[in-house]
């Protein structure tokens, strides 16, 4: 028998699940006042926000990725830090550093930890790849564990947090190319295009106009974790699950599950996380639509998203002009016969 506090607890699940495709509905409205198309990139953002994931955004210069994020951030109700990345950036300069206090009544000295700007709700991390590896690992724990230790004192990051980061593919000259474990951390790696001729005519005439338009925000940050944490509990059938992991083994050339295309193609595949993220993306994207429970279309929607980044083509893929999303492509039509 269904208890009272149960029965809050599911109707206030459905109060939250109903006010998700609304709430999304809205960020896509307060979006597209600046950003002109791009609606896949945008659906891949809430869908990260939703499932509490950071994402990386890439594309060549002139795509509006950083518009695009500090958009995203005015239209939440958070705390927004920008982190220009340059060669001579520190990593105290994103964590935060201990100055020396002195107290002016007993002459007393002492360390005090002043945060940096890795310390809020959403960190615009623009153009990651220009730091060194030494200053790209200050994200590390702050992203897997959502701390930051220091002199051997950790502080916690406040809730929600998201790291949403930048990167020119182009561009090779004075950058660095972030580590597999570094990436491993981004739920998504979102792809920027081009616009069509269309949306090119519609932001040229948009941006040598007036200034831009108010942004309204449209959710604050309690009300964001807990559409986070619905999210969570979200059930998946066991046929999804199994699909999402097998999926993710696939990638791997020494597993069984490989086709021929990863055994010829790929030196590593994604990890566990890959695993994780494909359930939780189709989880949140399951919700985006209002719907109670994923399906298998729901965990093909965010596979490129989640597996492109974590597979690494070998020597043969390179030479055969093979790409990491052409073999997320082959699998995911290799797939359709596990069903």
């Amino acid at each position: 028998m269904t208890s009272t506090a149960e029965m809050d607890v599911q109707d206030r699940d459905l109060e939250l699940l109903e006010s998700v495709t609304q709430i999304a509905e809205e960020l896509r409205r307060e979006i597209a006042k600046r950003i002109i198309g791009q609606h896949e990139v945008v659906e891949g953002l809430v869908t990260a926000l939703l499932a509490d994931g950071h994402a990386l955004l890439v594309g060549v210069p002139g795509l509006a990725k950083t518009l695009l994020i500090s958009t995203l951030a005015e239209a939440l109700d958070l705390d927004f830090s920008r982190i220009q990345f340059t060669p001579d950036l520190m990593p105290t300069d994103i964590t935060g550093t201990e100055v020396i206090e002195e107290d002016r009544t007993t002459g007393r000295r002492s360390f005090r930890f002043v945060q940096g700007p890795v310390f809020a709700n959403i960190v615009l991390a623009d153009e990651i790849n220009r730091t060194p590896p030494k200053t790209q690992a200050a994200l590390l724990q702050a992203m897997q564990e959502r701390t930051v230790t220091t002199a051997g004192e950790t502080y916690a990051l406040p809730a929600p947090f998201f790291v949403l980061a930048t990167q020119n593919p182009i561009e090779q000259e004075g950058t660095y190319p972030l580590p597999e474990a570094q990436l491993d951390r981004f739920m998504f790696e979102l792809r920027i295009t081009y616009p069509s001729r269309t949306e090119e005519e519609a932001v040229a005439l948009q941006t040598s106009g007036e200034s831009l338009q108010e942004i309204r925000p449209v959710v604050t940050a309690n009300h964001l974790v807990e559409l986070q944490q619905l999210v969570r509990r979200v059930p998946v059938a066991p046929s999804v699950a199994a699909y999402a992991v097998h999926l993710a083994r696939a990638t791997r050339p020494g597993a069984e599950e490989a086709p021929p295309v990863v055994r010829n193609y790929v030196s590593w595949g994604a990890g566990p996380r890959a695993s994780q993220y494909l359930l939780l993306g189709a989880k949140a994207r399951a919700a985006l639509r209002g719907e109670p429970v994923p399906n298998l279309e729901d965990v093909r929607a965010v596979a490129h998203a989640v597996l492109a980044h974590r597979v690494l083509p070998n020597f043969e893929a390179e030479a055969d002009g093979v790409t990491a999303r052409q073999i997320v492509d082959d699998l995911l039509e290799e797939s359709r016969s596990w069903t």
